[in-house]
Parts: C-alpha cells; structure tokens; sequence
C-alpha cells in the first residue's frame, strides 16, 4: 500500500503539501471566487434571454430577485468579484514585476486592506434598502 503523505521534518508529525500559508489560502479563495463568478454569469445570462421567450416569466423571475436574501447574495457577489480583481492584480504583479516575488505577502495584506475598505461602505449602501423594508426607516 502506498502513502502519499508528506513527512513535515518534524519527528513522528506527518500532514499534506499545504499547511494554510496565506498564499495558498488566497489561491484557494481566487479560485473558489473565479467560479462563484462564472456560475453567476452563466445563471445571468439564462435569466436575461429568458425575456425574449416569455417577458412574463422573466418579469416574475426578477420580482424574486428583490428578496432580502437575493440582496445580500449580492453583497456576496460584488465581494467576490472585488476580491477577484484585486488579487488577480496582485498576480500579475507577482508574475511580471521582478520584485513582485519579494513583495507577496505584503501585496497579499494590501489587498485585503483594500478590499476591506471597499466593502464596508459597499454593503452598506447595498444592504440600506433591505434593512429599511425590514425593519421599517
């Protein structure tokens, strides 16, 4: 039988290749973020010719569109997408940028910083609509 894991150096410990640096987790959520982006895209593109089949079906489709729910879906999206550009930048800057190797990680935390800063307003503005319909304004 065959073991295909990783001894770590450490006597008796044994693990896998990735031990949750924030590199490989920031590769993980581009990764995770560039799909979550496709399958929406698609699901837009589904929902919008839709309109030239039934113009009832796509006007019904889209009042369920105006949930609460659908709205904070959203807010997810808008930080996927955010999260995506930025780290695909960051990328770039790693790969084409000769000193990009050396600032990774630092380009790693800015990025987030960024996003933060972004998303903070962003969902507020986003989510102000929802929460007055909830809970009254």
């Amino acid at each position: 039988m065959s073991d295909t894991a990783i001894t770590t150096g450490k006597t008796g410990a044994r693990g896998t290749l990735y031990r949750g640096d924030p590199g490989m987790w920031s590769w993980v959520a581009h990764r995770i973020t560039g799909v979550a982006t496709f399958f929406f895209l698609f699901a837009h593109v589904l929902d919008t010719a839709l309109v030239r089949v039934s113009p009832s079906a796509y006007d019904e489709i889209i009042e369920t569109y105006k949930t609460p729910l659908v709205n904070l879906l959203e807010v997810g999206l808008v930080g996927a997408v955010l999260y995506h550009a930025l780290n695909g930048i960051r990328v770039m800057l790693v790969d084409f940028w000769e000193k990009g190797a050396r600032y990774q990680r630092p380009m790693l935390w800015a990025i987030l910083g960024v996003w933060v800063l972004v998303m903070i307003p962003g969902t507020y503005f986003m989510m102000q609509r929802t929460v007055t319909e909830m809970f009254g304004g």
